[in-house]
């Protein structure tokens, strides 16, 4: 079981999570676990992984609320879908200062995308794990306010990451804006489905080329789908498999066109970071895929 510390860069932690206080809340509350090895890997903004089983522990408010969507909805997603994601095998709850509800679930083996990009042939698992993911979303399924809906709302969010990315990089290729544009005009035309909501190059594993998982499900919730698609641009680098995993998902050319639109958003937004040196690589791959298409 792993742990890992706040890295420099990324958002301020409400709570330092150490093995100790790990150790301490599995003693409470799971203590057939509390002997467990506790080691140091990767973290991702609100959690962190290890190697047999993964302790989620939130470090902030935000991702205090997510883990309790990710806790009540993901097992209800997760059975339909072709590639693994990890179900909370355990819950926790606020304890030993401790303020946020935490999860133990599976640890998956595998290289986040970022570093191991997937083989030309995974167009096709890629649209084939959407295709599953993005069924309708019942009433009760969460809105999140950063993911789903109108890119309108995201319009302020893209302008200010725009200019930051400007002010340190020099102008951004056209295209950028040519795309934000055209996806702030396409409407949604799509019913309202699950998704997962922050398919990025960190949040999806591969083992030996091809997708082995997907991980953090703390933004999933219901409505537009396209937020998910962005992924085409944001986890595949042949053109080849772009265009079979477009091809192998029904989507209109309204969809797709702001399925491009989330892509360039995503781009700007890791392109923004200046303390995390994975991040800006991700924007600039993003950048360079939708410029070659489709």
């Amino acid at each position: 079981m792993a742990l890992t510390p706040t890295p420099a860069g990324e958002p301020t932690a409400d709570v330092d999570v150490t093995p100790a206080l790990a150790r301490a809340l599995l003693v409470d509350q799971h203590p057939d676990l509390a002997a467990l090895p506790i080691t140091l890997a990767e973290t991702g903004w609100d959690n962190a992984l290890g190697d047999d089983l993964a302790l989620r522990l939130p470090r902030r408010r935000g991702g205090g609320w997510l883990i309790l969507h990710e806790q009540r909805f993901l097992p209800k997603i997760a059975a339909a879908l072709p590639l693994p994601a990890p179900i909370p095998v355990r819950s926790g709850k606020p304890g030993r200062g401790y303020p946020y509800a935490w999860s133990v679930v599976p640890w998956f083996e595998g290289v986040p995308t970022d570093l191991a990009p997937p083989d030309a042939d995974q167009g096709e698992v890629l649209s084939g794990f959407l295709t599953a993911l993005h069924q309708p979303a019942p009433e009760d399924a969460p809105a999140n306010p950063f993911r789903g809906g109108p890119l309108a709302g995201r319009a302020d969010a893209f302008e200010d990451r725009f200019a930051i990315c400007e002010r340190r990089r020099g102008a951004l290729p056209p295209h950028v804006r040519e795309i934000w544009t055209a996806a702030l005009a396409a409407p949604i035309d799509a019913p309202r489905t699950w998704f997962h909501g922050d398919l990025h190059g960190r949040n999806v594993l591969v083992k030996d080329g091809r997708l082995a998982a997907v991980i953090d499900w703390g933004d999933l919730g219901g409505g537009d789908p396209a937020c998910d698609l962005a992924a085409v641009w944001m986890l595949l680098p042949d053109r080849v498999a772009r265009e079979r995993a477009m091809a192998n998902y029904a989507a209109s050319d309204a969809t797709w066109t702001r399925a491009r639109g989330w892509a360039a958003l995503m781009a700007t937004m890791l392109l923004a970071i200046d303390n995390n040196p994975r991040m800006p690589p991700m924007g600039e791959a993003i950048v360079k895929r939708l410029a070659e298409g489709p």
